[in-house]
C-alpha cells in the first residue's frame, strides 16, 4: 500500500529522523538535514515513493546486491558511503543500463570519460558494465570533483552536466558568503543548469532519504534483496567463448555473463590477460579443463563483415547458426545491420551444428588444434555404451570418451539441465 506523506510531515520528522547536529547526521554521511524539506527534494521524495514506486522498489531490491562492494570502496577512499546513491539515481543499479547519450553500467559512463579514469572500454571488455572497476573509476571522478569544487553537492552536480560547466556557473555568479552545499542550491535558482542537473542533487537527497527508512515510506524488500554474487577469479590469456566456460565451470552461460558483464562479445580477448570470474568454489576445476581443453575447442573467433544486402538470418544460415546465437555473441538489440559492421560468429556452436565440409571459410583470430582422438576405436557401426560411476558428470565423461558435451546430451536425449546418476547407462557417440 502507497504511503501518502505530506510536506508538512517531511518537515517536521526532519530534525526527529535526522538528529540535530553539525554537519552530516548521525543518520547520514552526506548533508541531508539541511535540504529535506526543499520543495524539490518533496517533489522527488513523492514521485519515488508514488508515480515511480515499483521502479524504486527494483532499486532497492537490486541494491542488495552492490551495496556492501560500494560502500566499502567508498569508505576506503575518504567518500561519504551515502554517494551510493548516485549510482542509484544513475543507474538503478543496473549493470547493463544504456542511455540515450551512450552512458552504460552502474555509473553511467560516456566511452571517454571512462578512459580518462582507467577504464578499458574497447572491441572484446567495456569496464563500465563491472560494477567493480566502474566504481572504483566513479570514486577517482567523484573525489576529483570535489577537490575542485570544495562540495560533494556540486561534485554531483559537475558528474551529470560537467565539470565546465559548473566551473562556467561559479564564474558567472556571485554568491557571497555562501559556500559548500549551499552554493549548489543557489546555482540550482539560477537560470543556468538544465533542469536534469538542477534536479540531480534533491534526487539524491530523496533517494537517501527512502533508501535509508524504506518502511517509512511503504516499502518492504527486505525478503527480495538481490544478494551479492559469489566467485572465484582466474586469468585467462586466450580467447575462450563464455559458453565454454559456463560448460567447463558446470553451470550456465547466463551465470557466467552475469558475472563477467564486461565481456561483451561473450568472449575473452584473444590478446591479452584478464580475469575471469567462475562460481565459488569451481576455479581450480575450471582452471584445470581449460588447461586440458585442445586450443580448437576453446572458440575460434570468425569475423564476418556484413555486405550490402545481408540480413542476420542469412548470415546465420551461412554459418551454420541460428539468428539468436548471433545476437547473443553480439550483444544485439535489433536485427537491422549496417554495411561494414563486424561480427563476431560463435563457432563452438558452429561445430555443433554444421557438418565440417559444410563450415565456411573466414578470417580466424586463433588456428583450430587437431581433433582429439577418442579413447576407443570403434566401427562406424558399433555402439558404445558407459554406466555412470559416483562422482562422474555428463562433462568428465564426454572428456573421457574425446567427445563433446553437446553430442553426448544428443545422443541421450538429455540437456544440460539434466541430472545423470551413478548407474545410469549412457550411448557415447
Amino acid at each position: 500500500m502507497t504511503a501518502v506523506v505530506a510536506p508538512e510531515e517531511v518537515r517536521s520528522e526532519a530534525v526527529q529522523l535526522f538528529g540535530r547536529r553539525d554537519g552530516a547526521s548521525a543518520a547520514f554521511d552526506i548533508e541531508v538535514e539541511r535540504y529535506a524539506s526543499h520543495a524539490r527534494v518533496q517533489y522527488w521524495i513523492d514521485y519515488f515513493s508514488t508515480r515511480a514506486r515499483r521502479h524504486f522498489e527494483v532499486y532497492l531490491q537490486r541494491a542488495g546486491r552492490y551495496d556492501s562492494m560500494i560502500r566499502t570502496r567508498l569508505a576506503a577512499s575518504g567518500l561519504p558511503q551515502d554517494m551510493i546513491f548516485l549510482a542509484m539515481i544513475e543507474s538503478g543499479f543496473n549493470q547493463s543500463a544504456r542511455s540515450h547519450a551512450s552512458a552504460v553500467g552502474l555509473w553511467q559512463f560516456i566511452a571517454p570519460t571512462a578512459r580518462r579514469y582507467g577504464l578499458t572500454v574497447d572491441a572484446w571488455v567495456d569496464e563500465r558494465r563491472d560494477p567493480g572497476p566502474a566504481t572504483d573509476a566513479a570514486i577517482r571522478m567523484i573525489t576529483e570533483l570535489n577537490d575542485r569544487f570544495g562540495s560533494l553537492y556540486l561534485a554531483a552536480a559537475g558528474y551529470n552536466a560537467g565539470p565546465g560547466k559548473i566551473r562556467a556557473g561559479l564564474a558567472r555568479y556571485d554568491f557571497g558568503a555562501l559556500n559548500g552545499d549551499d552554493v549548489f542550491f543557489a546555482l540550482a535558482e539560477r537560470p543556468f543548469l538544465r533542469r536534469e542537473t538542477r534536479d540531480y542533487v534533491p534526487k539524491l537527497i530523496a533517494a537517501a532519504i527512502i533508501s535509508k527508512n524504506p518502511e517509512r515510506w511503504g516499502f518492504n524488500t527486505r525478503d527480495n534483496l538481490w544478494r551479492p554474487l559469489r566467485f572465484d577469479s582466474l586469468v585467462v590469456d586466450f580467447a575462450v567463448g563464455l559458453d565454454v566456460i559456463a560448460r567447463l565451470a558446470e553451470t550456465t552461460r547466463a551465470v557466467i555473463e552475469e558475472m563477467n558483464p564486461q565481456f561483451v562479445r561473450g568472449v575473452t580477448p584473444p590478446d591479452r590477460e584478464v580475469w575471469v570470474r567462475v562460481p565459488e568454489g569451481m576455479k581450480d576445476a575450471v582452471t584445470a579443463r581449460l588447461d586440458q581443453l585442445p586450443p580448437g575447442q576453446r572458440i575460434t573467433v570468425i569475423t564476418h563483415h556484413v555486405s550490402r544486402g545481408e540480413t542476420l538470418s542469412r548470415i546465420a544460415r551461412q554459418y551454420g547458426v541460428t539468428v539468436e546465437d548471433l545476437r547473443l555473441a553480439n550483444r544485439l538489440r535489433t536485427t537491422r545491420l549496417r554495411i561494414g559492421q563486424r561480427l563476431v560468429v560463435p563457432t563452438a556452436m558452429l561445430r555443433e551444428r554444421a557438418p565440417a565440409a559444410a563450415r565456411p571459410t573466414a578470417s580466424r583470430s586463433r588456428t583450430a588444434a587437431p581433433a582429439r582422438p577418442t579413447r576407443a576405436s570403434t566401427s562406424g557401426t558399433a555402439r558404445r555404451m558407459h554406466v555412470v560411476r559416483q562422482g562422474e558428470s555428463a562433462w568428465s565423461i564426454s572428456q573421457q570418451f574425446g567427445v563433446s558435451l553437446p553430442a553426448l546430451l544428443a545422443a541421450n536425449g538429455l540437456s544440460r539441465r539434466s541430472l545423470i546418476r551413478p548407474g545410469q547407462t549412457l550411448r557415447i557417440p
